[in-house]
C-alpha cells in the first residue's frame, strides 16, 4: 500500500510519519499494519511481520485500537482521519471530527479545547482536508481528546467559524470512540465588508468592561449590564465590525483579559452566598468541584451585595456549578457558594449581537452608550429585559472653519433665538449656585441630559452656563458658579438652551437630542478672526431622522 512509504514502524512499537502529505482513513491504517504482520520477515523501515505481536484491532470500520506497545504520535495523527484510534491500554485516543455543513468562500475552522486553540491559528487542516463536498463534508480529522489517562475536558471540543468577511458560528461536540459529528454554517456577511486593515485603525471605539448600571432614558431608569460600548465618530453597524474585528480567526486583541478568538460572551449566571476572604475580582477566572463535576469560568461581571450577589461568567472549562458548590476565585482567592439554580444563556456567535446595517439587535447583557443608540436598536439588560432606546438624532452643522468659527445652535422663534424658551423660577444670587429652577413641567422632554444653556443675567447679559444633569422637569444641574453682585439674575429672567454653543474644533459640529417631534433650529455662524466672514444665520428642521444645516461662507475682508 502507498501507506507504506509515508510511515515507519520501529521496533519499539512507534509508528511515525516520515513523508508524504497523503492522508488514510483509519481504516487503511489498520489494513495497512495487518498487512505488513503477516509478512515473513521485517523489511526496510517497517518493523512488523508474522513474529510481532498483533498491531491493531478493528471493532468496526471506524473504531481502531493499537495493542502495546505500538503507538502513533500527534505528528501522525494529522495525516489519519474518518475514525478514532485508541492505544496505550486505552491512556491515549485520537477521536475522530467530521465536520459538515457549508462555509462561505475560504474558511479555515478553529477547534477549541480546554479553552486553549488546537494547533493555533494556522491549524494542519487549513481551509479543509479530507473533504467530501458531495455529502456536505467540510474537514475530517482526528483530534486527541486522551492523554496520559485522563479524558482533555471530559473530550468536549467546540468548533469555530470566526472568517472575516463572513458569518460567525460555532458547535460545541463531546468526542468518543469512532467519528463525531459538529455542524458550521456560514455566509457572506453583508455587514461586514470593511477591509480588515481599516477597522483596525478604529481604536476610538472603546468598552467599559464589567457590571455596571446604564439608563437608557426609556422610563425604564438604570438597568444592569456587563459592557459599555461607545462607538465614537463611527456607526453603530461599524461598532458591529469592530467587535468582529476584536474575535476574528487571528486576532491579538483581548477582551475581559482572554485572547478575543475565544470570547463569546455570558454563558451561565447563579447568585450566590456564604462568601468569605472576598471580594471577587472581574474577570478572574473562578473554579469548582473536581473530576466530572469540574469546571472554570471566567467571571465576566459580579454585582457584589456584601457576602452574597450574582455572578455572571463565561464557561471556559467543565460543567456548570450547581446548587450548593462551592465557587474560589483564581486571583482573589474569594470563595463562596451557589444559591440556587443555574441559570444557562444563550451566546450569539459574534458576542455583541446581530447587526441589520443601521441597528444593533443585542446579545444578552450587551450595553452600548444610550447617545449612540436610536429607536432602531435593541438591548437584552442582565434581567434579560427587552430595552429599546429612545430615538436619538443628531443636528450637525458643517462647513466650519477649526477654531475660527464660533457657532451657536438653539430653539427657533420668528426666525431667529427663542430667548424665552424658559425663565428662571428662583432666582440665582449667591456665590455657589448648583442648581437652576425653571420651574416645573417646562424642561423641554428631548432636552440633552448635559449640555449648555444661556441665563440672561439682570445686566441684560445672557451668560454661558454649563449643566450637568437635569430632572426632565425643572432642576438643571450646574457645576458651582458665583451668581452674586453683577452676575444675579432675578425670577421671570430667559433661559434658554444652546444646543451647539462652541468655537468650532472640527469643520463640523453635531449635538445629539432625543427625538420628540419635530423642533426648529436657529443656527448662527461667525467668524471674525483673520479669515472673517459675514454672519451666517439660517433654520433648519430637526426630524425623526436628525438635522442639518451648512454655514455659507461670505468674505467679510
Amino acid at each position: 500500500m502507498a501507506i507504506g512509504n509515508d510511515f515507519s514502524i520501529s521496533v519499539n512499537g512507534d509508528i511515525r510519519h516520515v513523508s508524504g502529505t497523503s492522508r488514510y482513513t483509519v481504516l487503511e491504517f489498520h489494513r495497512w499494519l495487518q498487512d505488513l504482520a503477516d509478512q515473513q520477515q521485517a523489511s526496510g523501515d517497517d518493523y512488523l511481520d508474522i513474529t510481532s505481536s498483533t498491531p491493531s484491532v478493528r471493532a468496526t470500520d471506524n473504531i481502531i485500537t493499537l495493542n502495546e506497545p505500538y503507538n502513533i504520535d500527534d505528528d501522525a495523527a494529522e495525516y489519519l482521519y474518518d475514525g478514532s484510534i485508541e492505544q496505550d491500554g486505552g491512556d491515549t485516543l485520537y477521536s475522530g471530527l467530521v465536520v459538515v455543513g457549508s462555509v462561505a468562500g475560504t474558511t479555515t475552522l478553529q477547534v477549541v479545547q480546554n479553552n486553549q486553540l488546537y494547533d493555533g491559528d494556522n491549524p494542519f487542516w487549513g481551509t479543509g482536508i479530507n473533504t467530501d463536498p458531495s455529502a456536505n463534508i467540510l474537514c475530517r480529522m482526528l483530534i486527541k481528546t486522551r492523554a496520559n489517562g485522563a479524558d482533555i475536558d471530559g473530550k468536549r471540543i467546540r468548533v469555530f467559524a470566526r472568517e472575516w468577511g463572513h458569518t460567525y458560528a460555532e458547535f460545541e461536540v463531546t468526542m468518543g470512540l469512532g467519528n463525531s459529528v459538529a455542524a458550521i454554517f456560514t455566509s457572506t456577511d453583508l455587514n461586514n465588508q470593511t477591509a480588515v486593515g481599516t477597522v483596525a485603525g478604529w481604536t476610538s471605539i472603546t468598552n467599559t468592561e464589567g457590571y455596571q448600571t446604564i439608563d437608557l432614558q426609556n422610563g425604564n431608569g438604570d438597568r444592569p449590564y456587563y459592557s459599555k460600548w461607545d462607538r465614537s465618530t463611527y456607526t453603530i453597524n461599524q461598532l458591529y465590525e469592530r467587535c468582529k474585528y476584536l474575535t476574528r480567526r487571528g486576532t491579538s486583541s483581548t477582551l475581559y483579559g482572554m485572547d478575543g478568538e475565544l470570547f463569546r460572551g455570558i454563558t451561565h449566571q447563579w447568585d450566590y452566598d456564604n462568601e468569605s476572604n472576598g471580594p471577587f475580582s472581574e474577570n478572574e477566572v473562578l473554579s469548582w468541584g473536581s473530576g466530572s463535576t469540574a469546571g472554570t469560568g471566567a467571571l465576566l461581571a459580579l454585582y457584589d451585595a456584601g457576602t452574597t450577589g450574582t455572578m455572571w461568567i463565561q464557561i471556559l472549562t467543565g460543567v456548570p456549578p450547581t446548587d450548593n458548590t462551592t465557587i474560589t476565585g483564581g486571583t482573589s482567592g474569594a470563595t463562596c457558594q451557589v444559591d440556587g439554580s443555574v441559570t444557562s444563556r444563550s451566546i450569539s456567535p459574534v458576542f455583541i449581537g446581530q447587526s441589520t446595517g443601521s441597528a444593533i439587535i443585542g446579545a444578552f447583557g450587551i450595553g452600548i452608550d444610550p447617545s449612540d443608540l436610536t429607536a432602531n436598536d435593541k438591548l437584552f439588560d442582565l434581567t434579560n429585559t427587552l430595552q429599546t432606546p429612545p430615538n436619538n438624532v443628531q443636528f450637525v452643522v458643517y462647513g466650519l472653519v477649526v477654531s475660527e468659527d464660533r457657532v451657536l445652535v438653539t430653539n427657533a422663534q420668528s426666525g431667529g433665538i427663542d430667548y424665552d424658551q424658559m425663565a428662571l423660577a428662583t432666582a440665582l444670587t449667591g456665590s455657589s449656585e448648583t442648581q437652576i429652577d425653571v420651574g416645573s413641567g417646562n424642561i423641554p422632554a428631548d432636552t440633552p441630559k448635559s449640555g449648555t444653556l444661556r441665563v440672561k443675567l439682570n445686566s441684560g447679559i445672557y451668560r454661558y452656563q454649563t449643566y450637568t444633569n437635569h430632572d426632565g422637569s425643572r432642576y438643571f444641574t450646574i457645576p458651582s458658579t458665583d451668581y452674586s453682585g453683577s452676575n444675579q439674575a432675578n425670577v421671570g429672567n430667559y433661559v434658554f438652551i444652546s444646543y451647539i454653543d462652541k468655537v468650532a474644533s472640527a469643520t463640523s459640529e453635531s449635538v445629539t437630542i432625543q427625538y420628540n417631534g419635530d423642533r426648529t433650529m436657529f443656527v448662527r455662524v461667525r467668524d471674525g478672526g483673520s479669515t472673517p466672514i459675514k454672519t451666517f444665520e439660517t433654520t433648519a428642521t430637526l426630524g425623526s431622522g436628525g438635522g442639518s444645516a451648512t454655514a455659507i461662507r461670505t468674505s467679510d475682508a
